[in-house]
């Protein structure tokens, strides 16, 4: 498979920022976006003026909430282009900006998601069509429903899935940027409060706000520019799909995510054993296992069981969600997929701090939205 990422030799990651995930506030998305936008740009070394263009991810600000946002560090004159593709809209404002890199458009291109709690309402309650089920489309009810199927096929029991809260609240508590900051035994997360299923409060992300922005640069530019290679990690893959017919009517996301991190691994010619880093869509914690298995990290069957070998935990075989995954460090939605890249550039230029997983060469970030698209991206040190 051809790799249009290498083109205009090569795309990089040069400078990382966030403003911290929390609950919602008064606080208006504006101070939130230019924070993580401005930390990007000191992290890279570059001034706002160098910057060609932008792609912003979000989902509940409204129009051309990245003009209005972008305008208060000077009107420059570069392009900007409003991206929403549900969970996903982060990861597709980064792959948008990282196709106008290799592609020779640009050289210098900002991804930033940024978002706040809104409404939530989406365009497939609009369709026109009359619902079997009024509760066929909630979330919450739909990996309930997975995560009962899931534990039968596997012989696991609802504590083995609760397993990965606890993983993952543990990082989150690691993470200055995360929206949780308690690390939670097993018990706390079994004892909170029923959602659906077997699926409790803790096992569920939470809804907020917050930012993350990346700065995106041609292999010439990084040059050019005079920028450290040594920070600059590289973009190897960018693979993204939809549904299609043979998509397994209850397990569509899972056929998404298989064929998605795939294609990325294809394309970055490297197979699934080589990860070191994984950040994944986990909203409800029987996905990470679902798709830990899916994107192949861990054999068909074996997600339960390579999380409790401590496999996918800080310093095992493949670290998953060391961020905190959604589960602990949130899912404001648009800046996600972002905040994902920024954690696997993170942790690949050794600056994790104690969510350092040592040695790491190799990361894919993988998102879904509304389980009907997906995209990964996979990165690696500049020379790896």
């Amino acid at each position: 498979m051809s790799n249009w990422i290498d083109d205009n030799e090569g795309v990089y990651v040069a400078g990382i920022g966030m403003h911290a995930y929390q609950f919602p506030s008064e606080t208006p998305y504006t101070h939130l976006g230019l924070t993580a936008v401005r930390a990007a740009l000191a992290d890279a070394g570059l001034a706002w003026p160098q910057v060609n263009s932008a792609y912003v991810g979000t989902t509940s600000i409204g129009m051309a909430a990245g003009r209005v946002m972008l305008r208060h560090l000077g009107s420059s004159g570069l392009a900007v282009t409003q991206v929403e593709n549900a969970s996903a809209s982060g990861s597709f404002a980064f792959r948008q900006a990282c196709m106008e890199v290799a592609g020779g458009v640009s050289d210098v291109v900002l991804a930033v998601g940024v978002d706040k709690h809104g409404d939530g309402r989406r365009a497939a309650d609009k369709e026109g069509l009359a619902r079997f089920s009024e509760t066929a489309n909630v979330p919450a009810v739909k990996f309930a429903m997975m995560a009962r199927t899931y534990l039968r096929e596997r012989g696991a029991d609802p504590a083995s899935m609760a397993q990965v809260a606890v993983k993952n609240h543990g990082n989150a508590s690691r993470n200055p940027f995360a929206q949780f900051h308690k690390p939670r035994t097993l018990e706390q997360v079994l004892a909170s409060p029923l959602v659906a299923g077997d699926l409790t409060v803790q096992q569920c992300c939470p809804r907020g706000e917050g930012a993350a922005a990346v700065i995106v640069v041609s292999g010439r530019a990084l040059r050019r520019l005079g920028l450290d290679p040594a920070r600059c990690v590289r973009v190897r893959a960018s693979a993204a799909c939809s549904e299609t017919p043979e998509t397994s009517y209850g397990a569509a996301a899972v056929d998404l995510v298989r064929a998605s991190a795939r294609a990325a691994l294809e394309q970055a010619a490297i197979p699934a054993s080589r990860l070191d880093l994984l950040e994944l869509h986990d909203a409800f914690s029987v996905e990470e296992l679902l798709y830990s298995e899916a994107i192949g990290v861990c054999e068909p069957g074996e997600g339960a069981a390579y999380l409790l070998r401590g496999d996918s935990r800080i310093g095992g075989r493949c670290a998953i969600n060391a961020s905190g995954g959604l589960i602990g460090m949130g899912h404001p939605l648009g800046p996600t997929g972002i905040g994902q890249i920024a954690e696997i550039t993170r942790q690949l230029r050794g600056e994790a701090g104690d969510r350092q997983h040592e040695g790491a060469s190799w990361g894919m970030a993988h998102m879904i939205g509304l389980g009907s698209v997906a995209i990964a991206h996979v990165l690696s040190r500049a020379t790896a």
